[in-house]
């Protein structure tokens, strides 16, 4: 396997390379990637990042300082006992079975906000909370906004009374996945403002996952696109596609050609917002078909649907 560093993607050249991604045997565990902090109060964070195949342990780190170990059960982690208007920086670190630690990953920032003096009151409580099945292994969840006498900083999304994740005050939709299939689940929301106060629970939503074993299919990226372009005599496809949307942020993409993996493209820096881009060579034969779809690794770590099928021909639109 080899890896090649592309316009802000990084190519992990395969061959029969299905369980691309995974920790190498005999090194430790990769680096968390789609880390993401967004304040929860004044005086809390909620950082969140993609889980790493192998990993047993994280550990969350406030600039140099470790604040928390995390089961690899999760990817979460709520940092408390911050100061109101103040700018943090979170890192996180895997660690495998073996007791090996990864790679720091890197760094994101978030900025409290301001205390608000002798705030008692709470947020209302979300309303017209919804829901609808994504296949076998995720949920989409929407509510209407809490109202507050100063503002909603998040919404914490609970589990049968487990917080399982947070989203900013201005969201009011997400997407759960690494569900079971064929599994009932009880969701509620709350709100919380900067003084810490949170709202009472929103109306529970249940719901039912798709028994089977698909991958939920609102996990699969959209728009997607393949196209032939011809450059010095050899033939590319060029694919274009949006992400799917789910809690986190994907990073990691495999691309099927003609029913086999043929590449793992590992986003370099930030993801690019709306539609992505990428291509890459197929030979210097002219009228050549092929069949290609593409997937997403997802924040949870399991690999989401496939995307539509789509046939090109080399040398031809």
């Amino acid at each position: 396997m080899r890896r090649v560093v592309l316009c802000g993607w990084v190519l992990v050249l395969c061959c029969g390379c299905a369980g691309a991604g995974a920790a190498d045997e005999g090194r430790g565990p990769g680096v968390p990637k789609g880390l993401t902090a967004e304040a929860g109060s004044a005086t809390s964070v909620h950082v969140m990042w993609n889980a790493v195949p192998g990993a047993k342990e994280y550990e969350v780190y406030r600039g140099t300082t470790k604040v928390a170990d995390v089961p690899g059960s999760s990817h979460m982690h709520d940092v408390t006992r911050l100061e109101p208007s103040t700018a943090y920086a979170f890192t996180v670190r895997a660690r495998d079975g073996e007791g090996r630690l990864g790679p720091r990953s890197a760094e994101v920032r978030a900025t409290t906000p301001a205390a608000v003096a002798a705030d008692r009151a709470a947020p209302t409580r979300p309303g017209a909370a919804t829901g609808r099945t994504a296949g076998s292994r995720a949920v989409q969840l929407s509510w209407t906004a809490s109202t507050d006498d100063r503002k909603v900083v998040s919404y914490e999304v609970f589990q049968s009374g487990t917080k399982i994740h947070s989203v900013g005050g201005g969201q009011t939709a997400t997407v759960v996945t690494g569900l079971r299939p064929g599994t009932r689940y009880s969701f509620t929301v709350r709100a919380r403002d900067a003084a810490d106060n949170l709202s009472p629970d929103s109306a529970a939503v249940r719901l039912t996952t798709a028994a089977g074993a698909d991958e939920g299919l609102d996990t699969a990226p959209t728009a997607f696109r393949a196209t032939s372009r011809t450059a010095g005599g050899a033939y590319y496809v060029v694919l274009s596609w949006v992400a799917p949307r789910v809690d986190g942020v994907v990073t990691e993409y495999q691309i099927q050609l003609d029913g086999q993996p043929a590449t793992t493209l590992v986003w370099g820096g930030a993801p690019p917002e709306g539609t992505a881009t990428y291509e890459f060579y197929v030979g210097r034969e002219a009228g050549e078909e092929h069949r290609v779809r593409l997937r997403a690794r997802l924040p949870d770590g399991t690999w989401g649907a496939f995307s539509a099928t789509r046939g090109v021909t080399t040398g031809g639109p």
